[in-house]
Order: C-alpha cells, then sequence, then structure tokens
C-alpha cells in the first residue's frame, strides 16, 4: 500500500471508520452515520451563490473515508469563480438547469463546454476550474461529489487575501466578496 507523506491526500485508515476523539464506539448510532445539512436546499429561490458542503469539518464520519460532497447553487448569472481542490478530483452532476464550465489542464489549455440537466463533467485533482450560470432567468443547481474528505478550495486554505489579489490580478476587498460567497 503507497504511503502519504504529505498532506495532498487522505489518510489511511485500517479500521471501518474513524470514531471522534470525544466518542467511543460504544456511544455511536445511525445518527454518527447521517447527515442532515442538505435539507431545504432544493425546491428554495435561489438569490445568491452558495455552497452547502458535507465535508469532514461539517460530517465528521467523513473522517478517513475519502468523499465528500457539496450541492452548488447559481442564481441567474451566478458564478463559481476560478478555483482548484490540491487534494481531490470532482465529479459535477447537473440536477437543474445548466452551467458553463471552464477548466485549466496544466499547459494552460482551456477547456469549455455547457452542461445540462443531467449530464456529468470531471474535474481532475488540481485543476483549476470555474462553473457560470449564463441564464439570467433561471437558476442552476449542481451536485459536486469529492475524492477527499476535505473539500476546501483556493480561496478556503488561509492563503494570504493580499497575495490571492495579486495572483488573481483584483483587489483585497474582491477576494473577500468571493470568500464570503463561497462560505455563506
Amino acid at each position: 500500500m503507497a504511503s502519504c507523506f504529505t498532506k495532498n491526500c487522505d489518510p489511511y485508515i485500517l479500521t471501518d471508520f474513524i470514531v471522534p476523539e470525544n466518542r467511543t464506539g460504544d456511544t455511536l448510532d445511525g445518527n454518527f452515520f447521517t447527515f442532515t445539512g442538505m435539507c431545504g436546499i432544493f425546491g428554495s429561490i435561489i438569490t445568491n451563490f452558495k455552497v452547502t458542503k458535507a465535508s469532514k469539518a461539517e460530517f465528521p464520519a467523513l473522517d478517513g473515508q475519502s468523499t465528500s460532497l457539496a450541492v452548488l447553487q447559481f442564481p441567474g448569472g451566478g458564478v463559481n469563480p476560478p478555483n482548484t481542490h490540491p487534494r481531490a478530483a470532482v465529479l459535477l452532476f447537473m440536477v437543474q438547469g445548466s452551467l458553463q464550465f471552464g477548466l485549466v489542464d496544466s499547459t494552460n489549455k482551456l477547456y469549455t463546454r455547457t452542461l445540462q440537466f443531467r449530464d456529468l463533467f470531471v474535474f481532475p485533482k488540481g485543476l483549476v476550474h470555474y462553473q457560470s450560470n449564463c441564464d439570467w432567468n433561471k437558476s442552476a443547481i449542481a451536485v459536486s461529489a469529492f475524492s477527499s474528505a476535505y473539500a476546501t478550495t483556493l480561496f478556503a486554505t488561509g492563503v494570504d487575501d493580499q497575495i490571492l489579489a495579486k495572483s488573481f490580478k483584483t483587489d483585497v476587498a474582491t477576494i473577500q466578496k468571493i470568500k464570503a460567497g463561497l462560505s455563506s
């Protein structure tokens, strides 16, 4: 079995699941393996871009399972800005509306496509990508499955706002708006 020398991958576990430090296996029940944080998402009115995550932070049962999930809600004209997931490949499944996506490979080649309801697309691990709802009159919803229990993005890594602003040729206020949109 390969070992993980860096923090760029999830840990290998030798048990069925990882029991949180503040609990014992005897105190666990089916609730530990259940996440209800997605309740109310579908059927709601979408006015702002919003990401609702089920990653290790929100759902401790994912620790060691190398998987997580996010629901992305796009209002008409909404954008998920360029981001990357250095620890995970991402499967994006369209469940409502349509989205234009962009993916930049390691040679700086841009791939674009418009995804429709029921389309599935893969974003390879570590590559910059974005999504945009080009329809100003309809909302869109996509479900993202990650090959890591950590559903973080470049904007949630703790990289200084000044560095991100310089990297994306913008200002700190814009970076802070992006971060606010991704955390709400």
